[in-house]
This record gives structure tokens, C-alpha cells and sequence, in this order.
């Protein structure tokens, strides 16, 4: 009997086209033999959908169209059991679309990938591929991941913290940034990826337009000294906490002078193909020219903040390397990188499909766990009735 296997992608979030494209390369990959997979759409909106034309790229062409060939639905739990009805409900007949045994969140961005969705599907007790909500949450939040990163001693960049509240006096902002680390900076929002909203500044008038910049895309923004000559490292991941693997390290290669790889860079990739390989179209260098020592660095340094942070699954760490001082730092972490970073494993012979196996069952292995621990306590508390009076007796 196969297992129901529902792949949630899209959201309100600013990556949401990558999320799409990410999601059904996935479910191109996924053992059809083992798992029945149901698509599920989340528009800009956040409303559901599932259909079978979810699973086909050039469906997304008219977003508007599409949906009305799809069926609007919602997670629903009922006798012990998570399932998949009809948002508009049918007068006559079932409204049932499916049982689901498992959730697969291939999101990205904030409102999605940040603990938000995790906690949903927590809620619903239903098992789900991926970093849980307090994982998510860090991994997305750039600035408490460097908090808690620097604290146990991993190498991060400092930076300065600005929230919204703050932008009628982007001129103190900007004296601060100065007297701590003059220029170069990059800025950055605090919880997005995709190099959304990043710039670099070299002077005060540069950096007040990246900060408005970045406040467009997020309440809260950092500003961190920028590593001159810097080559950028990246290191995939896939386990859990007890046990844990480094993929092969990859170096991404800048298609022009910039300083920093735009969205059309890491998703376009300026081929007629690209918009449905997703990263698979950045150039990059695979294994990364590094040193050996360096290589060790980076892939140990990278199974070790994954499972700091109690993370799961599949991540993909970034590192920065200053070529000036040859020190390495983590850059961030994505807990669900595009397209899973699948390039990065299979040079050590892993397939995508044994890939996506491994995160589900890793999945599967976490909800067990999670089983053994009691979350309830029998109480005979409510069989007092009122004499509690309206405000209890919660001192």
C-alpha cells in the first residue's frame, strides 16, 4: 500500500517562484512505486490547492487558469487521522481528497520555511520532511543564528541589528555602522534568502539606500563588514542530530563583476532552461578549489553547526572565505535549500531520489520519537467544575 505523501510549496513569501520550481523538481524524483504524491499549492494568499497539473512546471505559465482546473483544499485531523478535504463543499457525495500520511514542505522565504508552516503541520501531529520549528526559525533569523552560532564558538561576521521602528533615523544607524566597522558593508533583511534585498555600500549615501532598501523586504535588516576578496563556499548536509554527513564542498562562480549573486543569477542563469532547474543553472566550480584543510574546515564545521542547531534533514551552509586573512566563517544556513541541493550529493554518488528517501525517512524516524514523549498528564482539574470561580487559580 502506498504511502500518501503531500509536497506543500508556494506561500506568501517573496521566494515563492523558487519554491515552485524547487517542489516540482522533487516530485519529478520521488518514488512513485513507494508514494502516492499529492500536490499542494499554497498561492500568494495562502489559499491551498491540489490537482494533478501542480506537478507540471509549464502549468505555472497561468497561475490564474491553473487554479481552476485545481480543487481548493484544507489539512483537517479526525479520528486520529490527517486528511485532505474539499475547502467548498460538496452538498452531495464525499468530500474527502485524501488521507495524508506524511507532509513534504519544499518552501522558502519567510511565512514558510521560518517555523510558521512547521508549526502548523506540528499542530496537526502530522510527520513532516524538514528542520522543525525551533530549527527553522534559526536558520532563518540570520541574526539570533549568529547569536547562538558565536556563543559556542563557531566563526560568524559580527554585525549591527536595525529594526523598523528605526527608520526615521537612518542617519544614527549609519554612524553606527561607521564607528564599528567603516566600509565596505553588506546589508542585508534579517530573514530572507535568494539574495533578496542584499546590496553593498561604500559610502553613507549607499548605505541608506540598501537600508531602505532591505526595510522594504523585512522589519528587521543587518549590516555586517563585507569580506573584500571573498570566495564563497558551499557545504550541503543531510541527518539529524544523533548522526550526521557533509556533501561535497561547491564554490559558485560570479557570472559578471559583482559583488554578490543575484536572484537571476541563482535561479535564471541566463539559459532558456533554466527557470525549471532552479539552482542546477548557477555555475559553479564542484569540488570547490579550496585546499584540503580548508575543505575539512568547512565540512566539519558545517556537520557540526547542523547539529548545534538541531537541524534535519537536508541544509545547505553557507561560508564565506576571506582570501586577505584565509579565515572561514558561516555565512547562514538554509533549512531548505532549492531545489533540496541535489548537485552537491550527487558527486558522492547519491541520487536525488535516494536523496528525497533519506529526509523522509528521517522524517518518519523523528514523529516516532516524538511518540515516546508524553505531552498529556491525566488530571481530574475540570471535574471541580466552577469552583474555580471565572479566573481559575493560575497564580
Amino acid at each position: 500500500m502506498k504511502i500518501n505523501l503531500a509536497v506543500l510549496f508556494g506561500g506568501r513569501s517573496v521566494e515563492h517562484e523558487v519554491s515552485v520550481i524547487s517542489a516540482v523538481q522533487a516530485m519529478t524524483y520521488l518514488d512513485k512505486e513507494k508514494y502516492n504524491i499529492i500536490p499542494v499549492y499554497m498561492t500568494k494568499k495562502s489559499e491551498f490547492y491540489t490537482g494533478e497539473k501542480l506537478m507540471d512546471i509549464n502549468s505555472f505559465k497561468d497561475i490564474p487558469a491553473l487554479l481552476k482546473e485545481c480543487t481548493e483544499c484544507v489539512f483537517v485531523r479526525s479520528e486520529g487521522k490527517v486528511q485532505l478535504i474539499r475547502q467548498k463543499m460538496k452538498k452531495f457525495g464525499s468530500n474527502l481528497i485524501s488521507d495524508v500520511d506524511i507532509a513534504f514542505p519544499i518552501v522558502h522565504g519567510t511565512n514558510v520555511e521560518d517555523g510558521a508552516l512547521q508549526g502548523y503541520l506540528q499542530t496537526l501531529d502530522l510527520p513532516y520532511v524538514g528542520c522543525d520549528v525551533l530549527a527553522s526559525a534559526v536558520g532563518m533569523d540570520k541574526f539570533v543564528m549568529k547569536i547562538l552560532l558565536k556563543d559556542a564558538g563557531f566563526p560568524v561576521l559580527d554585525c549591527c541589528r536595525f529594526s523598523s521602528y528605526e527608520i526615521d533615523h537612518l542617519e544614527k544607524c549609519a554612524e553606527q555602522v561607521e564607528s564599528k566597522f567603516g566600509y565596505p558593508v553588506i546589508v542585508k533583511p534579517i530573514n530572507l534568502g535568494s539574495s533578496v534585498g542584499i546590496s553593498k555600500a561604500s559610502d553613507r549615501d549607499s548605505l541608506l539606500r540598501s537600508m531602505e532598501d532591505a526595510f522594504a523586504f523585512a522589519d528587521r535588516i543587518l549590516v555586517e563588514p563585507a569580506v573584500v576578496k571573498l570566495k564563497e563556499i558551499n557545504c550541503s548536509v543531510v541527518g539529524d542530530s544523533e548522526e550526521a554527513e557533509a556533501s561535497v564542498c561547491e564554490e559558485p562562480v560570479q557570472a559578471s563583476d559583482e559583488d554578490i549573486l543575484s536572484f537571476e543569477q541563482k535561479y535564471v542563469g541566463g539559459g532558456k532552461s533554466g527557470g525549471s532547474k532552479g539552482m542546477a543553472t548557477l555555475k559553479r566550480k564542484i569540488p570547490a578549489e579550496i585546499t584540503p584543510e580548508q575543505d575539512e574546515f568547512v565540512k566539519k564545521t558545517a556537520v557540526d553547526a547542523f547539529r548545534y542547531l538541531g537541524c534535519n534533514g537536508v541544509t545547505r551552509i553557507d561560508f564565506m572565505l576571506d582570501m586577505e586573512t584565509n579565515k572561514i566563517y558561516i555565512n547562514e544556513i538554509n533549512t531548505i535549500p532549492g531545489s533540496l541541493a541535489f548537485y552537491l550529493w550527487e558527486p558522492k554518488g547519491v541520487k536525488y531520489t535516494q536523496l528525497l528517501e533519506r529526509m523522509i525517512q528521517l522524517a518518519l524516524k523523528r514523529h516516532r520519537q516524538g511518540e515516546k514523549i508524553n505531552y498529556t498528564f491525566d488530571t481530574n482539574i475540570l471535574s471541580m467544575g466552577g469552583s474555580f470561580g471565572a479566573k481559575g487559580s493560575k497564580r
